[in-house]
């Protein structure tokens, strides 16, 4: 498996943690108990419960795995010593959607975190690219299937 670095926030951190928290203890005896009951309805040839319980276990233990190596790779973006005057990773950034006249108001994280519904734009993303080591004030153009959208950073916080 690919140890790449992971970006987080302190805030994406302790999301990770109580994710793993979450499937070692509780999922892992939801899904123990399932088995157990299919196990109960007898023959397994034909016995979609526990094909089923089976399957969703796989999924827990694959994520706990990628949940592990994710924090055994994680680099934990510092809020105290960051510079206001670029965008970087943990800043939150207002800006103008010159086309339309909108603010929208984005916190950049590490794609671990994103969520662009919730405000949480990746550093991978397109407009996460652009952004990164802008100041405010500054203009960028980003590409995206419907043309060029032009964004006008308002402010860095």
């Amino acid at each position: 498996m690919e140890n790449k670095q992971v970006k987080l926030t302190a805030d994406g951190l302790k999301q990770l943690e109580d994710e793993l928290e979450y499937l070692k203890t509780k999922k892992r005896k939801e899904v123990s108990e399932k088995i157990k009951v299919a196990l109960g309805f007898g023959d397994l040839s034909e016995n979609s419960e526990y094909d089923e319980a089976k399957n969703e276990q796989a999924q827990v233990e694959a994520r706990i795995v990628t949940v592990e190596n994710m924090l055994k790779n994680a680099v934990v973006i510092s809020e105290a010593d960051r510079d206001t005057s670029k965008i970087e990773i943990g800043a939150k950034v207002k800006l103008l959607d010159v086309e339309f006249d909108e603010e929208i108001t984005y916190k950049i994280v590490g794609s671990t975190e994103a969520d662009p519904d919730g405000g949480k734009l990746s550093d991978e993303s397109p407009l996460g690219k652009a952004l990164l080591g802008r100041g405010s004030g500054e203009t960028v153009d980003v590409e995206a299937p419907a043309g060029i959208i032009q964004y006008k950073i308002l402010e860095i916080s």
